[in-house]
């Protein structure tokens, strides 16, 4: 089994009277698990308005000051979002976006009853995919406020007081995902994500202020646009900042092994703690022994790290080393999830 090692970050960061501190990069399984055997996806729009919503969305999209085709605009972004970065996957050999597939969101704003498996298996057989990215939702709400303020401007006759309008306005940007995979009619994935943007216009009257609020409409197709992104980044491994203790007291040999340590030579340190291992004291001997189950996880041997950790708590009851025994027991579940994305 390949190992996953931890990257070292940073040695010594904070001490007390027993133990130091130390930063490691550790690899955190993604979010969605995809089997294997998915290697062709397809990516469909459901978030479009039925004729029976249709009415309900131009009133909503009225009241709330929506520009013309906001929602539309905005959900193609995400589409090629979502597109872009799973093409950017070498784990795909075919993406394809299947626009002339015509869905409509069944009732507007809100995540929709998920597809059939009937639909879901003819589009995938159709189209020869082995799964189904779903763009469910897209809506945007906009909702703006005024205020007026006194503000004083120079002229040539001096300076004057004036009234001047503000206008805020905030657009929240709302979209839903699933993925299907109708090799075990299972949902993969189903997730909610809401953005918010703020503008900010001034102007003499109402309408100039609300005329000031410009670039609305590209910001919601850039952020649309990042949030696709983020959302396929979903079914990708990524890397969590972790601290450990290590124990730097106890005999000359662990005072050594913390300057091997903050001169990052990790390999000399864990043969300076090893020698301690067998310690008549029992105290020192737990405490090296939870040292060597930290030097292995640092080297990525996951298996080492928990049998010394156990020998540690088990053996000599150092209090730290079941807690250790535990994220260690997490860290090796999370190694085998790893393995499995990681098959092409």
């Amino acid at each position: 089994m390949k190992h996953i090692a931890a990257i070292l970050l940073a040695t010594v960061l904070l001490s007390s009277c027993k133990t130091n501190e130390l930063y490691i990069n550790v690899l955190q399984p993604a979010p969605v698990t995809l089997p294997p055997s998915v290697r062709k996806v397809g990516i469909i729009n459901r978030s479009i308005p039925t004729d029976e919503t249709k009415l309900l969305d131009i009133i909503d999209k009225a009241l709330s000051l929506e520009g013309a085709d906001l929602d539309k605009d905005g959900a193609q972004e995400s589409i090629n979002g979502v597109t872009g970065e799973l093409m950017n996957n070498d784990r795909f050999i075919e993406v394809k976006t299947l626009a002339d597939i015509d869905f409509r969101a069944s009732r507007l704003g809100i995540l929709p009853p998920p597809l059939s498996w009937e639909i879901v298996e003819k589009i995938c057989k159709e189209k020869g995919i082995d799964a189904l990215f779903a763009l469910e939702r897209f809506d945007t709400d906009t909702r703006i406020n005024y205020s007026t303020g006194k503000v004083r401007k120079d002229t040539p006759l001096g300076g004057i007081s004036l009234l001047e309008h503000q206008a805020g306005m905030e657009v929240i940007i709302k979209t839903g995902w699933r993925i299907y995979d109708p090799s075990g009619r299972i949902i993969l994935d189903e997730i909610n994500f809401v953005e918010s943007l703020v503008f900010y216009g001034r102007g003499i009257n109402p309408i100039a202020a609300v005329a000031a609020l410009t670039g609305r409409k590209e910001a919601v197709k850039e952020v649309s646009k990042n949030a696709g992104h983020t959302y396929a980044l979903r079914i990708v491994p990524y890397r969590i900042r972790v601290t450990r203790d290590y124990f730097v007291k106890g005999t000359d040999n662990f005072k050594r092994a913390k300057r091997k340590a903050q001169t990052g030579k990790w390999d000399e340190a864990g043969l300076l703690w090893e020698q301690e291992t067998n310690n008549p004291k029992s105290r020192i001997a737990g405490r090296a022994c939870y040292n060597m189950a930290i030097i292995n996880e640092i080297n990525g041997y996951l298996d080492d790290a928990l049998g010394w950790a156990q020998k540690s708590w088990e053996d000599y009851r150092t209090r730290l080393a079941l807690r250790y025994v535990r994220i260690l027991e997490g860290r090796r579940y999370n190694s085998e999830l790893l393995r499995v994305q990681e098959l092409r």
